[in-house]
């Protein structure tokens, strides 16, 4: 297990030459509720009442895995009740959500956290209170016997992301004094909800509200719920999305005991607190907060833990039924290959097919999450317009998919196989997350291809089109200087004489042919197999193919820019610049001519590229 990374506290200074926003934003919560004096520290468990009532710290965990803290955020209490989340989710992975659903219900109770009083069915209402929470350590007792508490104490370090201890002196403390909570057992045992030697149930319940945290650990355990089970600190995958957002369900109407409604209308981020003063606060695909100040209100929750809560979701606006997204910000460009076509340098028949037929390729570049309102409203926008031969999607700025939407996408993807329409997926990576999601639901549909570059996705396509339209693209045939575009329009003659000035020369897959930096000395004209052109660090610029010149900026420029490297074997002729500067002094119209077909091909480039800047600024 990773360790946890140092404190970002309140007096940290690393943004801007000051502390971050929402860092200063916590700090100005510490300093207006430090004064609180209202509530009064839990005894009725006599270890809980000697904790300090002047403790107060306050940390907040996103889920890209930052933490910040302010306050007496290492200071160690109790988890108390702010352990049942966690284990309800562990028993319905350990145990499978069946077996846990069918003893313990899921309604709020409206009664204070340790009521013994049973549901319709003799089930405890739900696993957020005493009876529910007692029930949920019987079933795993029921699966792991003795190892039960450790089983139930290392689930809970990782979610922390670190180990957990035990407060010996409160679990005996609360075994002393548990009278209430053994008369809910044998409750639960008469009406067959605990099956398994009731004291040995109660001893894990009261060892799991003695394991030990900080208000740091609670809110990286928040976060981790928040992000789908998903630790942000280690990454590890503690426990499966369905059982988080079966837990999450249950906190929304339930972790806040008989204060729950008032919680959800006012805060509207599912909580749990507990009676040694913690309380966490998971918003799903946000952040995990968690505070501790052990002074309590007649629910027993925490008064300042619950006034920054309060402050928190009223300041930046965080209810979590006040999301403002819009679906249509989920399309950053939407075009067609006549306005954004791939790096590769056509010859002039592949252009003519491919300006013909340039809207049968249509590019959708996507951000945000693939959610179900977004992948509907996505559909929608290219079931409006004429149906092309191939739609690309590219994911490369999609930052998380639900469930919901991937199945959507799948269902969307099948429609479109069944329209003949090829979809083609650009930009994620096979080992995300994203792509497990959306593969899980598209896996078997044959028609879907993906490339990680939208620049080889789109190059695809085009290939695919011109093969179609009567094309062809054949990477071993060889080319005559006459097919070349630099030297259109020469003579017959002139075209012979060039012709005697040049080299052929070969090159192996992956030889450098020209470096940056070099001494611009020659111009090339490919005459069989491909090159790439690519920056110093490592960005394509183009593709070429037979037929077409490369390093032709050495008739403008002294010094190469870029890298030439062969992708398959291949050959080029080679004319040196002084040679080049010979044959324009014998045939100075042909020289021209050469000049303006340069001028007329930069020109076609640099359309192309404001073309792409435009799609770039009007996403």
């Amino acid at each position: 297990m990773k360790q946890s990374p140092p404190p970002v506290t309140a007096n940290t200074i690393n943004w801007a030459g000051s502390q971050p926003p929402l860092l200063r934003f916590l700090h100005e919560c510490y300093t207006d509720f430090l004064p609180e004096t209202g509530g009064a520290v839990a005894d009725y468990i006599p270890e809980l009442g000697k904790a300090d009532p002047a403790h107060f710290g306050i940390s907040l965990a996103t889920l890209d895995g930052h933490v910040y803290e302010v306050g007496d955020t290492r200071v160690p209490f109790t988890i108390q009740s702010m352990s049942k989340p966690f284990v309800f989710a562990l028993a319905l992975d350990t145990l499978g959500a069946e077996r846990v659903e069918s003893v313990i219900g899921v309604e709020p109770s409206g009664d204070p956290f340790n009521s013994i009083r049973l549901n319709a069915e003799n089930h405890p209402f739900n696993p957020m209170v005493n009876a529910g929470a007692i029930a949920c350590s019987g079933l795993i007792h029921a699966a792991k016997g003795d190892g039960a508490f450790e089983y139930v104490r290392h689930a809970l370090g990782r979610f922390a992301g670190r180990e957990l201890g035990v407060d010996e002196a409160v679990y005996a403390s609360e075994s002393a004094t548990g009278d209430r909570n053994r008369a809910i057992g044998y409750l639960l045992r008469t009406n067959g909800v605990i099956t398994d030697n009731v004291p040995a149930v109660l001893d894990v319940y009261f060892r799991q509200c003695a394991i030990l945290v900080t208000a740091r650990d609670i809110a990286v355990m928040a976060a981790t719920l928040a992000n789908h089970g998903v630790n942000p600190l280690t990454g590890e995958q503690v426990v499966t999305p369905y059982a988080i957002a079966r837990t999450l369900s249950v906190m929304t109407s339930s972790g806040m005991y008989d204060y729950a409604g008032e919680w959800i209308y006012r805060v509207g981020i599912p909580a749990k607190s507990g009676v040694g003063g913690g309380i966490l606060a998971a918003l799903p695909a946000r952040l995990g907060l968690g505070s501790y100040s052990p002074k309590l209100d007649k629910h027993g929750n925490s008064v300042r833990g619950i006034k920054v809560c309060e402050s928190l979701s009223a300041h930046y606006d965080l209810h979590m039924l006040n999301r403002a997204d819009d679906a249509r910000h989920s399309i950053i460009a939407d075009y067609n290959i006549g306005k954004n076509p791939s790096r590769r340098v056509r010859r002039p028949q592949e252009q003519e097919i491919l300006a013909r037929h340039f809207q049968e390729v249509r590019v959708i570049e996507l951000v945000g999450t693939l959610s179900l309102s977004n992948v509907d409203y996505i559909s929608r926008r290219l079931a409006g317009a004429p149906r092309p031969e191939f739609v690309i999607f590219d994911l490369r700025r999609v930052t998380s998919t639900t469930r919901a939407g991937a199945r959507l996408v799948a269902e969307a993807f099948k429609e479109l196989a069944e329209l003949g329409v090829t979809v083609i997926l650009s930009g994620i990576k096979r080992a995300s997350r994203e792509w497990s999601t959306i593969s899980e639901w598209t896996n078997r549909l044959g028609n879907i291809r993906d490339f990680y570059l939208l620049d080889t996705a789109i190059e695809w396509a085009e290939d695919q089109i011109v093969y179609r339209y009567g094309g062809s693209i054949d990477f071993l045939e060889t080319t005559e200087l006459s097919e070349q575009p630099l030297l259109a329009g020469l003579s017959e003659t002139e075209l012979a004489d060039f012709a005697r000035l040049c080299a052929i020369r070969t090159y192996q897959p992956n030889e450098k042919i020209i470096a940056a930096g070099d001494a611009a000395a020659s111009l090339y004209f490919l005459r069989s197999g491909v090159v790439h052109v690519t920056l110093p660090d490592g960005i394509r610029l183009a593709t070429l193919t037979a037929g077409t010149a490369f390093g032709e900026m050495a008739l403008l420029e002294p010094r190469r820019s870029a890298d030439v490297l062969a992708d398959m074997a291949a050959t080029a002729h080679e004319m040196t610049i002084g040679d080049f500067e010979r044959f324009a002094q014998q045939h100075p119209r042909a020289g021209e001519k050469i000049m303006r077909n340069l001028a007329q091909l930069l020109a076609e480039r640099l359309i192309v590229a404001n073309a792409k800047v435009d799609l770039l600024t009007s996403g």
